[in-house]
């Protein structure tokens, strides 16, 4: 999920208020109305606009941290887009400085939280060498992983490879959005050319079965998002369906595959979703409650933590799942 993509429309008018702005929520729904992914991509770009300095940013980090404990959360990775903030020569190091510092505050001290630096696509791969080194600096302070995000059809993917490369060698973990409105072969360069280990979407997946046996076999983790997927037209785009629904998303065809896949919100603001309608989402597709059990445990397989701590998260988990009956 994105930090930036949590912000709920009262806190855009809170935002936009602090920066001489006057909204009313009504404006807030109308710019979260949109119908295809370019349409996502402004309302994002809108939104992120009242992010201007540190004390914006842990505004909304503690907006999250209150939501995700909440709703039972123990573990988030949470995506910052660093490039947007280099793009509008903010200062990625105080405002991280006071993202993590807001993520450990007392109040939240049962969510631990991880940080994943994303680029931007479209700005290039001399901007995303730069969140990389930015996501090398800051390793010591919580971030685990550099992605890249945004359209994944703006410039050739290879392109990005010396970021990743650098990235890697830096001992970060990589992850990519992948087969959102791209194709098959989008997630297939990300993995191939770029060594990611983590795909965000991926559900173009579904138009190569042969491709989706492999990375069942090759456990390659996919971070599908229902609701996203809905907004964003990407599951229209793949289905070839303008009016695709929620029972055309391949999710419980990848879980019959034996793929590993996880249930992510995305950006649960701009949705307006959180990840507990995501799971009950998932079950209106007929995931059973074994397989939302097991969508929940490869969240943390998949995580980017220490063999110890993701031991100890899973042995938690397990006990409480039995203890409701769910196992």
């Amino acid at each position: 999920m994105h930090l930036e993509g949590s912000i709920r429309p009262a806190t855009a008018v809170e935002l936009a208020a602090r920066h001489g702005v006057t909204l009313t929520p009504e404006d807030v729904a109308a710019r979260y109305n949109y119908s295809d992914f370019r349409g996502f991509l402004e309302a994002f770009k809108w939104a992120s606009s009242f992010l201007r300095d540190p004390e914006d940013y842990a505004l909304i980090t503690r907006n999250l941290s209150e939501e995700l404990v909440k709703q039972g959360v123990v573990y988030a990775e949470v995506t910052i887009s660093a490039g947007v903030m280099l793009r509008r020569i903010q200062n990625v190091e105080t405002n991280f400085q006071a993202i993590r510092e807001t993520a450990l505050s007392v109040p939240f001290s049962r969510l631990k939280t991880a940080w994943i630096f994303d680029a931007t696509r479209q700005f290039g791969p001399d901007a995303a060498m730069e969140v990389a080194r930015w996501a090398s600096k800051l390793q010591s302070a919580g971030v685990v992983a550099f992605g890249m995000g945004g359209d994944e059809l703006a410039g050739p993917i290879v392109n990005y490879r010396p970021a990743f490369d650098y990235a890697r060698q830096e001992g970060l973990r990589l992850v990519c959005h992948a087969g959102e409105i791209g194709g098959p072969e989008s997630v297939r360069e990300a993995i191939e050319i770029l060594g990611a280990q983590r795909i965000g979407h991926g559900i173009a997946v579904m138009r190569d079965p042969a491709f989706a046996d492999t990375l069942a076999t090759r456990q390659v983790v996919l971070e599908n998002c229902l609701t996203s997927n809905l907004r964003t037209g990407g599951l229209a785009k793949q289905t070839g369906k303008p009016g695709a629904s929620l029972k055309d998303h391949p999710l419980p065809d990848f879980l019959k595959r034996g793929m590993a896949i996880t249930l992510s919100t995305d950006d649960p603001g701009l949705f307006h979703t959180d990840l507990l309608t995501e799971y009950s989402l998932a079950a209106t597709l007929g995931v059973s409650t074994a397989q939302l059990v097991q969508l929940a445990e490869q969240s943390f397989l998949a995580a980017f933590l220490p063999p110890e701590e993701k031991r100890q998260m899973l042995v938690n988990f397990r006990a409480a799942a039995k203890s409701a009956g769910l196992v």
